[in-house]
């Protein structure tokens, strides 16, 4: 009996080690949630990526970069163009976060041989962390978004280090690129197409170079870049524009389509930015403004149906401004709203929501860093006209096609100038060295309505064109930079958080 129960025993205990063991295999495989990875493909970060950076620049383009260089101005709650900005928590916050996932595209890239991920990722940090430092100032950067090596508090670097180590990151992604064969999926911007990486990188290289140029020469760096157009190939049509094209629905729909009509009416066209327009008969008039409702003009107007407010008004006097001086035609009736290129749904309910693209970095752009580039004698390649001319008519040439594709074809009709306006003394690339650049300035400054913070970053450098505060303005000077987050402020106390009128490149 004994060897019968030592038996039976020893049965169910191997019985119950095979049951044990079988339960065990793969208990792993089923305990992990398909629905939460743990790793994610570089294919799925990169429109994540994108994304955020081009919705926070157009939303910081709304709602102070388009005020505060005075393309736009509000008629009520008006701290914004009164410079009373308070902390700014965003794009810190945003760009922070989206750092880490361009950390982890490096890492997953390198490791499967993906070079053309690696640059785009290197593209979008170097665009990003551009952005913030012009903002803000000093930042981490050389020991940012390394908490998985404990740096949790990372240092604040000067903008020297933070821009040599944008332009390093730039330099690497023109060589990376084409370096692989991978389809880039995922890439929203440019739909895999390399050669368009190579030259947003080169292009944002440019601009980076010329930010620096009242503290370093940038003459070698610039003359390297344009006459190896081969190695170094730049944006060289509109076709290449940095511009995310928005589709119909969520998730890539207009960042700013669904804003609410009363909040998107708050912004109006600036009375700086009409009285260039209308001095020099300049048909973005019709674009970058609509005709005012009193004047009862429908989709276009004449001239004299468009209308602009002072900036930096208070409340009061912001809402019932009339252009005219009565009394009784003041008030949003009488004040232009922004262009239905770039409205809200409820604003524009005849335009398609394809129609306005987030402009990153434009060929406009380009050119007229090249015109000044040349006209400083930072490089020797090209002519100095001819990349200006290139500059505004490609500008009047984007708005066109653009408003094509927005179903507002009467508005197109009207964009192109009269061939005389190119030979206006205004315009004409005539005069004195300081007059010609103050052109290519100034019509630099025309062609970035809309884009991102980037008038305002240029205009600190080259102080053109000649932007005064208005009259209920919380400081005297025209603030240039942001004040760093509460969170940020309240860790590090070194920092300044106020606005300032000094910077340390610009």
């Amino acid at each position: 009996m004994k060897n019968f129960n030592h038996t039976i025993l020893t049965g169910l205990a191997l019985l119950i080690a095979m049951v044990f063991s079988s339960c065990d295999e793969g208990f792993e495989e089923v305990n992990r949630n398909q629905n939460s990875p743990e790793t994610v493909s570089a294919a799925l970060l990169l429109p994540h990526i994108i994304r955020n950076a081009s919705s926070e620049i157009v939303g910081k383009s709304w709602g102070i970069g388009n005020v505060v260089i005075q393309h736009a101005a509000k008629i009520q709650f008006t701290n914004e163009d009164r410079y009373n900005w308070g902390p700014q928590g965003n794009p810190y916050g945003i760009f922070y976060g989206t750092l880490r996932d361009v950390t982890n595209i490096i890492n997953l890239s390198r490791d499967a041989g993906q070079n053309n991920y690696i640059g785009a990722a290197l593209v979008m940090k170097a665009m990003m962390f551009a952005f913030m430092t012009d903002a803000y100032g000093d930042l981490p950067f050389t020991e940012a978004t390394q908490a998985k090596s404990d740096i949790n508090y990372p240092k604040f670097d000067r903008q020297e280090v933070i821009y040599q180590g944008i332009l390093a990151d730039l330099t690497q992604a023109n060589e990376l690129l084409g370096s692989s064969t991978e389809t880039m999926e995922g890439d929203i911007l440019f739909q895999g197409n390399v050669m368009k990486w190579k030259k947003l990188a080169n292009s944002l290289r440019l601009r980076a170079l010329m930010r620096l140029s009242k503290r370093q020469d940038p003459s070698a760096a610039m003359q390297a870049i344009v006459s190896n157009p081969t190695a170094s190939p730049l944006i060289s049509s509109n076709a290449d524009n940095a511009a995310l094209q928005h589709l119909q629905d969520v998730p890539n729909q207009h960042s700013l389509f669904t804003t609410r009509s009363g909040s998107f009416d708050e912004y109006r066209l600036s009375k700086r930015l009409e009285g260039v327009l209308k001095a020099y008969n300049d048909p973005r008039l019709f674009v970058y403004a609509q005709p005012t409702t009193n004047s009862k003009a429908g989709l276009l107007g004449d001239p004299d149906d468009y209308a602009g407010v002072p900036n930096g008004l208070a409340d009061q006097d912001a809402v019932g401004y009339s252009p005219t001086g009565d009394p009784t035609k003041g008030g949003s009736n009488f004040i232009s709203r922004i262009g239905m290129l770039f409205s809200c749904l409820a604003c524009s309910p005849n335009a398609s929501p394809i129609g306005f693209q987030t402009m990153l970095i434009s060929y406009p752009e380009v050119q007229f860093i090249l015109a000044e580039a040349r006209e400083r004698g930072f490089i020797s390649t090209g002519d100095v006209e001819t990349y200006y001319m290139n500059g505004i008519k490609a500008s009047f040439d984007y708005y066109e096609s653009r408003l094509r594709v927005a179903n507002l074809g009467v508005i197109a009709n009207a964009v192109q100038p009269d061939p005389a306006y190119y030979s206006q003394a205004s315009v004409a690339f005539t005069g004195s060295p300081q007059e010609r650049l103050e052109k290519i300035g100034t019509q630099k400054w025309l062609a970035l309505f809309f884009s991102g913070m980037e008038g305002w970053y240029d205009w600190r450098r080259t102080g053109i064109p000649a932007i005064t505060p208005g009259p209920a303005a919380f400081f005297d000077v025209v603030p240039t930079r942001f004040m760093y987050p509460t969170s940020v402020q309240a860790l590090n106390g070194t920092i300044t958080g106020k606005p300032s009128a000094g910077r340390d490149l610009m």
